[in-house]
């Protein structure tokens, strides 16, 4: 296990710690958007294991990243579920209405992650031993927040359904369940190194929703992965979680939490007890200058001599100057 980004995952306290960020894979890049328009659409180039391969690596070439992240969209699991998803300027999804017609073939379910798949081990082969590669998938509560609302950025139809109906809602979340394993369990075997599960609408829910639509699916996809992929790492990301919520999602078997950037690093290091990732203001990395070298000095003060993955609060944002990531992997690798 040489890749400086399993051992911290494993662990291991190291100085200066590994470094990627969620979505480094992105617009901000000019050779992302020459990749994205001769493409010519989002979803054809998640889909082209080739292409969804270049642009994966494209970030390790230019900043030499501790870990690549595969190209793709939490999304994929609806659609291999045969819940039709457009993208547009964004993800488009028709209202799920009951579970009845979603595709139970695990059978199907391969047929249409396969691209994912063929795209890691793509990657994988063109990828240094010391660099780690991740899948990922989203987390059966944020994909449930999707299918209630339609696409649209808020939980209300999924706390709706929750509240009103909550053994339907239960059932679409074990269905979900299955094929978010599934779908881990295909990129471990295809050669990601750890997976991340992006629960990226965790926020706001009662001690109780929070419970059991965050904390039981997310031991759930753990057991199952576990049971196929015993050594399996795996990563979680509850974002907007409480404090509270933080230290009850420790007991659902992931081996590192990664902290979005409202959690103060210095309680996650005294409370957690587990590996951490995180946590910088992607704003601040569009800011860059002082603003910058103080946000990520506090962190790594913070963490100092603890397991971490240096990372942001949330994924970069399209309108980051490429000479401030260039300054950020200098701030955190200490070449001062």
């Amino acid at each position: 296990m040489s890749a400086p980004f399993l051992k911290a995952l494993a662990g291991e306290s190291l100085s200066p710690p590994p470094l990627w960020l969620m979505r480094q894979a992105g617009r901000y890049l000019p050779e992302y958007r020459e990749t994205r328009a001769l493409a010519g659409s989002f979803w054809t180039l998640c889909n082209t294991p080739r292409l969804a391969a270049e642009v994966t690596l494209q970030p390790i070439r230019r900043f030499g990243f501790d870990a690549a992240i595969i190209f793709s969209d939490i999304l994929t699991v609806p659609m291999a579920l045969g819940h039709e998803v457009r993208f547009d300027e964004g993800p488009k999804l028709a209202a799920l209405t009951g579970v009845e017609k979603l595709e139970l073939s695990q059978e199907r379910w391969r047929q249409w992650l396969t691209p994912v798949y063929d795209a890691i081990q793509l990657a994988r082969a063109q990828l240094d031993p010391d660099k780690a590669l991740l899948g990922f998938a989203g987390a059966p509560w944020t994909l449930a927040t999707y299918l209630a609302g339609g696409g649209n950025d808020e939980q209300m139809a999924a706390k709706l359904w929750a509240y009103r109906d909550p053994a339907w809602f239960q059932t679409l979340i074990d269905i979900l369940c299955d094929c978010v394993a599934f779908h881990l369990v295909g990129q471990l075997k295809a050669g990601a190194d750890a997976v991340q599960l992006f629960d990226s609408w965790a926020s706001g829910l009662s001690p109780a929703q929070f419970e059991r639509w965050v904390v039981a699916p997310t031991t759930s996809v753990v057991a199952k992965v576990r049971k196929v992929v015993a050594d399996a790492r795996i990563i979680g990301f509850p974002r907007g979680a409480s404090l509270a919520g933080l230290m009850r999602y420790r007991s659902t078997g992931i081996d590192a939490i990664s902290l979005d950037t409202a959690v103060p690093a210095d309680w996650a290091v005294g409370e957690l007890g587990t590996v951490l990732q995180g946590n910088l203001d992607p704003m601040a990395l569009v800011a860059g200058g002082r603003a910058l070298g103080e946000a990520v000095d506090a962190i790594l003060n913070a963490v100092n001599g603890k397991p971490f993955i240096f990372n942001l609060g949330h994924g970069i944002l399209p309108n980051t100057p490429v000479e401030h990531v260039t300054e950020l992997v200098r701030l955190v690798r200490g070449n001062r």
